[in-house]
């Protein structure tokens, strides 16, 4: 058996699943011991109530008209002769206690033609006798016992009251577990949340272990950071001297030699950029519109055929504005090179922001692109037939960059130009 179907009722967030948990059995308890009750209690109390009064009815319907009106007086009953009698015997359909007062008088009475309960107040038991039909009339708090709603205020005001309660302090149990889920959330986003562990010992516990976990990264990023800075002073200054050692020679010896250093000094700065990732840069409020249009009229000023094709949305969001220049800049560097021309589009949400780069060259296999999006992946000859292929960092680079801001980079084909469409797609 499986319950699949009951996850769509089921609420999504921690509070509302904890005020179903709470709610439910509370809700549950007072339905059955108001079913119970009312059903144990009432309706035994009814009908030995009943009993009672069928008792002297019975009394006043056999003794002689002559001692009839004094007994009946005696007893709260009224006694009249019955001009009519009803088809059937009446009640409110709400009335549940009714229904054991009924058949009680019927049990208790043979002679019982009709009941009439019309209200509240009063009861009319129409019963046959030697001078023809009667009609006894007595109040309804002798066959009843007043007031019954009582137990189901007292049970509905009571049980809101400690629901009330309960769920105050339920929800300071379960903020901790928010704060650390969104301290969680901001540091998968590239952020640092000021959190400090608090709550049950179980929290507290979940908690420390995150700030342990966060200062490790934190510890091994700048550690890379500071290795590679190192490894690029070390490594440029060979290449400069290698640089002044190739300046001598020949044009015929030195031009190959220099294409090749330049290639190294490539390879260098790009595996700089991409081990240094996006971690460096503090996060700022930031219109992604107006950055990708500047990126846009800076690669149209250098000469590339790039153009802004749509631009939805207004407002701000949290970036890295350089990190996220360098990740689309490497989306368009590959769309030039890859292809003629490339088309770039900004769609900003309520929830998300979408960062769109095609081209028209001759895309990514969808079973490789994963792959593309590996360092130092090359997908030639199948992606590039002319011109030069790069280090294979670009994708890599954009990849990283997305997931520092919470995102992620997704590859498909381009419905406008043919080529490849890369988005770049962040949760607000």
């Amino acid at each position: 058996m499986t319950f699949a179907w009951l996850k769509r009722y089921v609420p999504r967030g921690l509070y509302g699943r904890a005020a179903l948990i709470l709610v439910l059995p509370v809700v549950v308890v007072q339905l059955v011991v108001s079913v119970v009750f009312i059903q144990r209690h009432f309706e035994g109390v009814t009908t030995q109530m009943t009993g009672a009064i069928s008792s002297e009815l019975a009394l006043v319907a056999e003794i002689p008209p002559d001692q009839r009106d004094a007994l009946a007086n005696a007893l709260d009953i009224t006694v009249a002769p019955a001009e009519s009698v009803p088809p059937r015997d009446l009640r409110r359909w709400y009335d549940l206690s009714g229904v054991s007062v009924i058949r009680t008088l019927k049990e208790r009475l043979p002679q019982l033609l009709a009941v009439e309960m019309p209200d509240d107040y009063i009861v009319r038991a129409y019963l046959d006798s030697d001078e023809g039909p009667m009609r006894l009339t007595f109040p309804r708090s002798q066959v009843s016992a007043s007031n019954p709603h009582q137990l189901l205020v007292n049970m509905v005001f009571f049980g809101g009251l400690m629901t009330i309660v309960a769920f105050i302090y339920l929800r300071n149990q379960l903020r901790p577990i928010t704060r650390l889920a969104k301290a969680a959330e901001a540091f998968g986003k590239g952020q640092t949340m000021p959190y400090k562990p608090a709550g049950a010992v179980e929290v507290r516990a979940a908690g420390a272990a995150f700030l342990a976990m966060r200062a490790r990264i934190e510890r091994q990023i700048e550690q890379r950071t500071l290795m590679l800075s190192g490894v690029s002073h070390d490594l440029r200054t060979p290449l400069t001297r290698l640089k002044l050692g190739l300046s001598m020679l020949d044009d015929e010896e030195r031009e190959p030699l220099e294409r090749d250093v330049e290639e190294m000094q490539m390879l260098i700065e790009e595996f700089l950029a991409f081990a240094r990732g996006a971690a460096s840069e503090q996060v700022e409020k930031t219109d992604p519109i107006a950055l990708v249009s500047h990126i846009v009229a800076d690669a149209d000023r250098m000469g590339g055929a790039v153009t802004l094709a749509e631009a939805e949305g207004e407002g701000e969001i949290r970036l890295r504005p350089m990190a996220m220049r360098r990740a689309v800049e490497n989306l368009l560097s590959n769309a030039q090179r890859y292809g003629t021309r490339a088309e770039v589009s900004v769609h900003l949400t309520d929830k998300s922001l979408r960062i769109r780069v095609e081209d028209d060259g001759p895309g990514i296999p969808p079973d490789r692109r994963e792959e593309a999006m590996r360092p130092f992946a090359r997908l030639e000859p199948a992606r590039n037939q002319n011109k030069g292929s790069g280090v294979g960092l670009g994708l890599a680079i954009a990849t990283d960059i997305a997931r520092a801001h919470g995102g992620v980079l997704r590859l498909g084909v381009s419905d406008r130009l043919g080529g490849l469409q890369a988005d770049i797609v962040i949760a607000r």
